[in-house]
């Protein structure tokens, strides 16, 4: 079972499916992209959960980036950078205490969550 990602003019997912390997052959069909990108008339990239393929799994809303060959997910805060997996990060690290925390963009800091 393969995951294909439909994209919009602006590199926006807008839906993704479950649709065939890219290792099945049906009659004389082997690029699912394509053919899937073809029949809906609009540009059709594959993802997976594991992150092997375009490092994120896409969801509604993702930005596919040509340059990284990467999907990535809406940034969360002004703050946060993209790191080479394509995941956002923090400006500091998740507290490691096993309290739960939520960021405060005002402070640029993890507050403890009450």
């Amino acid at each position: 079972m393969a995951h294909y990602a439909f994209l919009d003019e602006n590199n926006l997912v807008v839906e993704v499916i479950t649709g065939r390997n890219e290792t099945e052959v049906i009659e004389g069909i082997s690029d699912w992209e394509k053919y899937y990108g073809e029949f809906r008339n609009q540009k059709c990239l594959r993802t997976s959960y594991n992150g092997r393929i375009r490092k994120n799994f896409a969801a509604v809303g993702y930005y596919y980036d040509e340059e990284l060959d990467a999907f990535i997910a809406p940034k969360p805060f002004d703050s946060w950078t993209l790191d080479s997996k394509a995941q956002w990060q923090a400006p500091k690290p998740y507290p490691k205490d096993k309290k739960i925390y939520f960021w405060n963009e005002e402070n640029l800091n993890w507050d403890l969550a009450e």
